[in-house]
């Protein structure tokens, strides 16, 4: 029966204030879609970066007859240069720190590359022109300078590259972008706070003689809160549910059913798996933030 009462108190106080409660969810919604998609977003560029570290490749570019470095001036880089590189790689101070390499020699390289511009570049490029180059997969990627450092003003290297410092600002303009999210979801959050506290000082106002009839027969302050609290955490969860059904359909359709088709070049989504650890937060913080905002706000004007 008591339970009862309570939960008739909290249905009519969101019919009484139907029009606020729709702005508490959507506002709701709208700021916890953009919480879901800033954890998600994160999620993302951690698999990017766990799938490009460990595939990530050291290039080391020998001297081709078009490089202009010092350490090139005798032109095409010799077999004697190529097998010291080769021999300094099989080293005792650089092998530990390698997984594997591979040489691709600069006809090999040419060859590719006419696959790959057309048959109408054969007159145009020749082997000589193309760097032959050592491809390197290291145990830890973050030693990259190592081998940068130990080809430095080597004669016949024309550059060492990490394939990481390209992906880099990917990775930086992501995270960028999900600062970004993080902070209107947290603006959106403080207005649906405010909003609930509102809404909840309005329904008690408007309540004003019930609780002072309670008062009179001796209800408790926890009663008597009950179901305003529970007219902030219903209207929450509402909005919670309706940002956990967009986040579940950014995935869905924006990730598996238009990302992953388009994008090749990433074969690591985000997924359900993901989704199932990203919905329960999503919850968890409309419900909290719910209640502490309206159990904050009916006992403040208990109090007045």
């Amino acid at each position: 029966m008591r339970f009862g009462l309570i939960m008739g108190e909290a249905l009519s106080g969101l019919r009484r204030n139907a029009s606020m409660v729709i702005s508490v969810v959507l506002v709701t919604f709208v700021s916890l879609t953009f919480v879901g998609a800033a954890v998600l977003m994160q999620m993302q560029i951690g698999k990017m970066k766990d799938f490009w570290v460990d595939r990530a490749q050291v290039a080391v570019f020998m001297c081709a007859s078009v490089s202009t470095d010092d350490t090139c001036t005798d032109g095409v880089a010799s077999e004697e240069q190529i097998d010291a590189v080769r021999t300094q790689l099989e080293g005792p101070t650089l092998s530990p720190l390698i997984r594997d390499y591979t040489f691709e020699t600069s006809e090999q390289a040419y060859d590719k590359a006419i696959a790959q511009l057309g048959d109408e570049y054969a007159t145009i490029i020749t082997p000589d022109q193309i760097n032959a180059t050592f491809s390197i997969n290291l145990v830890d990627q973050s030693q990259s300078d190592v081998i940068s450092e130990a080809f430095s003003g080597t004669a016949g290297v024309e550059e060492v590259t990490d394939q990481m410092q390209y992906l880099e600002p990917l990775f930086s303009a992501l995270t960028v972008a999900t600062y970004i999210a993080v902070g209107i979801a947290g603006l959106m959050l403080i207005a649906a706070v405010l909003l609930i506290a509102t809404t909840i000082r309005l329904s008690a106002f408007a309540r004003r003689k019930e609780i002072g009839i309670m008062r009179l027969v001796g209800a408790s302050n926890r009663f008597i809160q009950t179901p305003f609290v529970l007219e902030g955490v219903f209207a929450a969860l509402i909005g919670s549910v309706l940002a956990s059904g967009g986040v579940w359909a950014a995935v869905e359709f924006g990730v598996n059913g238009y990302l992953r088709s388009r994008v090749a070049f990433v074969t690591t989504w985000v997924g359900y798996g993901d989704l199932a650890l990203v919905i329960p937060i999503i919850i968890v913080i409309g419900v909290v933030l719910a209640a502490l905002s309206a159990g904050f706000a009916i006992r403040r004007w208990l109090r007045a």
